[in-house]
């Protein structure tokens, strides 16, 4: 694969999130209502995309066990496929409970109360503090402790030396920094996009573009760990013609084994590989 640019993805590429990001997401609606969904589901959402925002995640898991509660008889992958059917993301969910008639789970809904949990258990006591700016509503460890790195330093080394690099991910910026000093990974802020940087999200081609514009690039790779990811490249091919963009997943997050690589391929990836520090034999400069 011919490229003179390279985009990573932080979370399920660089680092392993399944104890920390998707681990918050199940225990922030258990914490608040008393039933959750598994890790099963937290899959299928992201799977149905407009889901690169966790906290956005949350609240749409969370809906969707209030929509039960209710008396909503779908199970989880009825939900995700009628999300994604509905344009995906929060907005969709949204929508598909309300078209089942059941407004009544909005009124135990409470996404600022879910936010405000996941942060304390994602960031723990004292980064919640540092970073939110108050009291967290409990003492917490913080499950950002529990991201082991996935990128080794030679990846790293052989990716800088031989391409542009950029970062495009949904994390908000400070703790983009906190995983990114960890992995060793060192970006200008113009090569970068998180959360706090564009308000569309994935698949949104915006930013990947932009960052191939910032980059130079004529022809990028951009490597992540969902569909959207690759969504996102086949998005900012269609947009921005004059370069060429390939997404390419990896097997280190969600999407795992044959039928991750499936997914991916049937997504429109131009290539899927086990791990990112597969990704140098795959490039050439």
């Amino acid at each position: 694969m011919d490229v003179d640019a390279v985009v990573l993805d932080i979370d399920g590429v660089l680092v392993d999130v399944a104890d920390s990001y998707r681990r918050a997401i199940v225990e922030s609606v258990d914490r608040v209502y008393g039933r959750t969904v598994d890790d099963a589901a937290i899959q299928a959402f992201k799977d149905a995309g407009g889901f690169n925002n966790d906290w956005e995640l949350t609240y749409a898991a969370a809906l969707f066990v209030l929509a039960r509660e209710a008396g909503y008889d779908a199970d989880v992958p009825a939900f995700t496929d009628a999300v994604a059917e509905a344009g995906g993301g929060l907005d969709a969910a949204e929508a598909v409970v309300r078209d089942a008639g059941y407004d009544a789970a909005f009124d135990r809904w409470d996404p600022d109360r879910l936010r405000e949990t996941f942060q304390a258990l994602y960031l723990g006591t004292d980064l919640y503090r540092d970073l939110e700016g108050g009291e967290p509503p409990f003492e917490a460890r913080g499950y950002i402790h529990d991201e082991p790195v996935i990128v080794e330093a030679s990846t790293i080394a052989d990716l800088n030396e031989r391409f542009a690099v950029g970062v495009l991910t949904g994390r908000p910026a400070a703790e983009a920094d906190i995983a990114l000093s960890r992995v060793g990974l060192s970006v200008p802020d113009a090569h970068r996009f998180t959360m706090d940087d564009w308000a569309e999200g994935k698949p949104h081609p915006h930013a990947l573009t932009t960052l191939a514009d910032r980059l130079d690039a004529a022809r990028v790779a951009f490597a992540g760990d969902t569909l959207d990811d690759v969504r996102t490249a086949a998005n900012a091919a269609e947009s921005d013609p004059d370069r060429t963009y390939h997404g390419v997943g990896v097997l280190t997050g969600g999407l795992t084994g044959e039928s991750g690589r499936r997914a991916y391929t049937d997504a429109g990836a131009a290539a899927v590989v086990e791990s990112v520090n597969d990704l140098p034999a795959l490039l050439d400069s």
